[in-house]
């Protein structure tokens, strides 16, 4: 069986002043990090054999600051960056509209959103084939990658069998910090395919701003095993 867990990275500064670009963690992202590692060498639940993270700068600190729970050094990779940029690097919101105007990704699919940058439709082919190169690579491991919320977004549309060249009509509001898993298991009838196990996981964070911990040494890693049997079962099952 093969584990897939996406980690969206913290709160970056970029979000905070509303500028685009590959800006570094802002000091609650870097918390919001750190409660993550936290809840990772205390429960053990995510055994990794390899921690993989996009090098921009908020993802690459995120994932430097959970490696040491999950014992494993990071090996970074350019193509699970988020959409890139381009000209647009380093401009507030309101300036980058100003000047080259809002993209419609759903109507013009293949326009970058400024010079040098990507376009919706080769951001999500570049994400989909990374995240297929990783997986076949790394075949029947537990595997983490570090990432943006649309990389996890693509991730819905490569494993779900969708288009990636249209922008779907719903979205996902990935978390900071949270988990998303997929795993790849054989059916009765011998097929493999991907299930999605969970999305939006960030119960670390629920406790940011109480006086009191989570006590992640005294929880279960796993639900009971009652409530995690499927109340109808599925007809190729």
């Amino acid at each position: 069986m093969t584990n897939l867990y996406l980690i969206r990275h913290g709160e970056a500064l970029g979000a905070v002043h509303e500028m685009i670009g590959n800006t570094a963690l802002s000091p609650r992202g870097v918390m919001q990090a750190e409660h993550l590692r936290d809840r990772l060498a205390a429960t053990g639940e995510i055994a990794a054999d390899v921690l993989i993270a996009s090098t921009f700068v908020r993802a690459r600190q995120t994932a430097e600051i959970i490696a040491p729970a999950l014992g494993l050094p990071v090996v970074f990779d350019d193509e699970v960056q988020e959409l890139r940029d381009g000209a647009a690097e380093g401009m507030r919101f309101d300036e980058y509209r100003a000047k080259f105007g809002e993209v419609n990704p759903r109507e013009t699919p293949f326009r970058a959103v400024a010079p040098s940058g990507e376009s919706w439709g080769h951001f999500a082919f570049r994400a989909a084939m990374a995240l297929d190169r990783i997986t076949h690579q790394y075949e029947g491991k537990t595997i983490v990658i570090v990432c943006h919320g649309g990389v996890i977004g693509i991730s819905f549309l490569y494993f779900f069998g969708m288009s990636t060249i249209n922008l779907p009509h719903v979205g996902l509001d990935t978390y900071n910090t949270s988990i998303t898993h997929w795993a790849k298991r054989s059916s009765n009838n011998g097929a493999a395919r991907w299930w999605l196990v969970r999305y939006n996981d960030d119960m670390h964070l629920r406790d940011m701003r109480s006086n009191l911990r989570i006590p992640w040494e005294g929880l279960s890693v796993r639900p009971a095993e009652e409530t995690s049997k499927q109340a109808v079962p599925v007809e190729d099952e």
